[in-house]
Order: C-alpha cells, then structure tokens, then sequence
C-alpha cells in the first residue's frame, strides 16, 4: 500500500525557469502545480486563496534531473545478506534525491535482483528516493564484466554474477530477468576496467548472442542497455538493437555515424572516468580502493582522454548518466563539468539530464516544465548556462509535486 500522501497545490516564484524546451532560461516566470502536474506557467500567476507559496530567489528552476546510469547497491557488500545490502542503499537514494535527481535508472548488481526490491519501496513510500527503473543484473559470459568472482566457481562452484553463455542461455538469462521485475535489460557487451577477467577493449559476446538477448527482451517489451568500450563491442550491440550504450570512451566516428542512424544512445559516464585518471599518481585512493583495475587505466589513460571528447563532436543522442556508486553519489553532479570540459555546451549536458533522458527512458511526462508533465523539478542556485557548476547546488526539490528537500519539505 503507498504511504505517499496528496501532493498540495503549490505556486513556484523562481527567479529563472529554464523548461527543457527553450534554448535558455526565462526571468521572472512562475509555475503553478496541481495533482503532482504542471497545471500553468506564466509571469503573473496568483495563487489560489490558502496555496502555498515557495519563492525561490536566486535560483534557476529546472525539470527534476535524471542519472540514467547508477549502482545503488555497494559491490563490496555483495556477499553479504541481502536485507544488509538493501539497505546499503537507502542513504545513496537520499543523497541522489537531495542532489536534484528525482529519478534514476539502475543498471544492475552482480547477484541477486535487490534493486526491483528498492523500486517498489520507494514507489510505496517506504524510503525517501528518486524514482527507479531497474535492470535487476548485468548479463554477462563467464568470464566476462559481469562475473565478478571467477576464483569462487573455480574453487567451489559458487556463481557470483548473472552469467549466461550461447544463445539459450541468454534467452532464459532475459526471461528471468523478466520475471524478477526487470524495467530493462543490461548486458555486458564487451570488457571493463574492474573485470577480473577481461580487459576494456574486449568483445563478450557474438553477434548471435546480442541478437538473441535484443530480440526476447523486445519480445518482452523491455528495452536494452550494454556496456562497452571498444568500437566492435558498440557496434555488435548497435546492429542487434540496442537502445543504449554505455560508455563507448573508446568509440571512433565511424562507430558514432552507426548509432546516429540507428538511433541508439549514447551514455557516457564521463566524470567516472576522470575520477580514476585523475587519482592514477594518488597511492592512498588505490590502497583503499575495492578492485584493481589501477594498471588497466595506466594502459588505456591515452586512449580514454582522447575518447571523451569524441561524443561532443557528434550528433549522437547523449542522455546523462554517471555509474554513481564507482564513486560516491554525492559527487554525480560533477558529470556536468566535465561534459562542458569535454566540449560538451551547457545547453546540450542539461537536456541530456532532462528531455534527452526521459526520451531514452520513454518517459514523455518527465524531463520538461511544460503543462501536464509530473512536478519533479529542482531548484538551484545560479545559472547553469552561466556557471554549470551550479547543477551542484540544489535548494529546492520535488518530485511529483511535493517538496522533498527545501523549507518546509516533509521528509
């Protein structure tokens, strides 16, 4: 049963609007909510007798954000029992929350489906958190991304990971994902860096395989998401259907031309990348840090700077996400310098957090201020367009229409 109360009728006086739709925030708009909805936007809106009011001076209000790309369970607690790891992830949906991100999309854990557990507590209002859809576990080969603990099946035939192999495998591997909840499906398409067994620029699986993966989630109406690097890795996924990629820093321009023409996202987790390259020198992050994958960065740190500022070059469909969870949540705002750094405009990082994201999600109603579509928004101090780093200063966020983190919020 959902323990959401009523959202209230609100009128919202921020000093700037910037609606998603428009290539630059507006001065002196109001926005008035009923129901959870945008019911009007306008300079000159009254409330209604007893509304409350919220002026929002020095802000600039935007839709709700959205990270298409988290790990809201800790990796490192993966043996652990699941009530333990559940609950490790409850305060990172508080702090995605408090950054002004209402909604998120999770893209798995190694074992078991927890995340579809975390969804339906939030939609019930039992935790306080952003929205989520869920892709219970990354499919992988074994010896692939996803099979995190290789030595355990070698020593005791313990499976850690949700490891699949030729193409009935992969199709059982999608139906059960099915069953478990599953909003999407993510596999991994190629290597990674903190793979025990692969390397970034490795190919998992073969085209038969993508294809039969792609084709029963779509026979089940679930679309699919796939890490990898390599442009082989992005391309096989690309030619089975995907509807997004992940990563892609080693990605070349003919790789991005094929995604452009089919349609296929890209995610690129930037600021991911550059968290780990910046602290290669930095001995006491790696002597706390939960993986090696130090010397693999080394290898590839040439080839990745290069890589991130390809996308900006491009007319591929970038939709914002961050692998928050690699890092610590608070600090998933940082994608949006870093996009900016990497060529990216202001203009372009934030639709990629809001309509381009929705769009990816194939969720008309989020992503925009605009009437009708859901009252997530978030307020934050500054210009973005001016200074991106205020996507960093969120003072105002609601969700559905109700204040969940400002004066006056309720939880």
């Amino acid at each position: 049963m959902s323990r959401v109360p009523p959202a209230p009728a609100l009128l919202l006086r921020p000093d700037r609007l910037w609606d998603a739709v428009d290539e630059a925030p507006v001065d002196g708009v109001s926005v008035l909510i009923r129901d959870g909805r945008i019911a009007a936007l306008g300079p000159n809106l009254t409330p209604d007798p007893g509304m409350e009011v919220i002026d929002m001076p020095g802000c600039t209000l935007l839709p709700g954000l959205i990270d298409c790309h988290v790990h809201l369970l800790d990796e490192s607690a993966e043996t652990a029992p699941a009530a333990y790891q559940t609950l490790t992830a409850v305060p990172a949906l508080r702090t995605l929350l408090d950054n002004g991100f209402t909604t998120v999309r999770d893209l798995g854990s190694a074992h078991l489906a927890l995340n579809v557990a975390l969804r339906n507590a939030v939609e019930d209002g039992l935790v306080p958190g952003p929205r989520i859809l869920a892709a219970p576990n990354i499919l992988s080969p074994r010896g692939g991304h996803g099979d995190k603990r290789p030595e355990l099946s070698q020593r005791y035939g313990t499976q850690i990971g949700a490891v699949a192999d030729g193409v009935d495998e992969v199709r059982r591997a999608v139906r059960e994902q099915a069953r478990a909840g599953a909003d999407w499906i993510k596999f991994a398409g190629g290597g990674g860096f903190s793979s025990p067994a692969d390397s970034p620029d490795s190919t998992a699986y073969s085209q038969a395989e993508m294809d039969a993966l792609v084709s029963t989630a779509d026979d089940l109406g679930l679309p699919c998401a796939t890490h990898a690097f390599s442009d082989r890795a992005v391309l096989r996924a690309v030619a089975a259907g995907v509807r997004s990629v992940e990563h892609g820093c080693f990605a070349t321009s003919r790789t991005y031309t094929a995604m452009e023409e089919a349609g296929t996202f890209l995610v690129p987790t930037q600021y991911v990348q550059t968290y780990f390259l910046d602290h290669l020198d930095d001995e006491t992050f790696w002597s706390r840090a939960t993986f090696s994958a130090r010397s693999v960065y080394r290898a590839h740190a040439a080839d990745m700077r290069h890589g991130l500022r390809r996308p900006a070059r491009t007319s591929v469909k970038v939709a914002f996400g961050t692998d928050a969870g690699m890092f610590p949540y608070a600090d998933n705002w940082r994608e949006f310098p870093v996009l900016v750094r990497n060529g990216f405009t202001a203009l372009r990082a934030l639709r990629a957090a809001t309509s381009v994201a929705a769009e990816l999600l194939d969720r008309p109603d989020l992503g925009t201020v605009t009437p009708g579509s859901t009252a997530d928004l978030v307020a934050v101090q500054g210009d973005p367009f001016q200074d991106i780093t205020a996507t960093g200063r969120a003072h105002y966020v609601l969700q559905a229409g109700r204040l969940v983190k400002g004066p006056g919020s309720r939880q």
